[in-house]
């Protein structure tokens, strides 16, 4: 088995305690000229959870693993994979004119 960093060790325990699956959590540590990219890649039930509303949870996940790299002196980034097929479909949303055509049948 590969040996884990710190950087990898510290991000891996977030998100496992923030996930439903911690099972599937899959962190991919590479190392080039611009510093340490740490890959993530979680269950797609999951991505509400490590995104949080907003990105916040991403911001700050991705600020703690920062600071990790900078007590460690090195610069880290955080690239959180998408899953296959991109995001789950939404439910369609009704149309100015479909509301409006609604509203007028309540009213008759």
């Amino acid at each position: 088995m590969a040996e884990k960093h710190i950087d990898q060790e510290f991000l891996e325990n977030i998100i496992k305690v923030l996930v439903n699956n911690p099972s599937d959590v899959k962190i991919v540590r590479t190392v080039d000229e611009m510093g340490v990219l740490l890959s993530l890649k979680v269950n797609p039930a999951d991505m509400g959870q490590v995104i949080g509303r907003g990105g916040e949870t991403a911001r700050c996940i991705r600020s703690l693993v920062r600071l990790v790299g900078l007590k460690n002196k090195a610069r880290i980034n955080l690239k959180i994979e998408e899953p296959e097929g991109g995001r789950a479909p939404q439910a369609p949303r009704m149309t100015r004119t479909e509301t409006t055509s609604a509203d007028e049948e309540l009213k008759l």
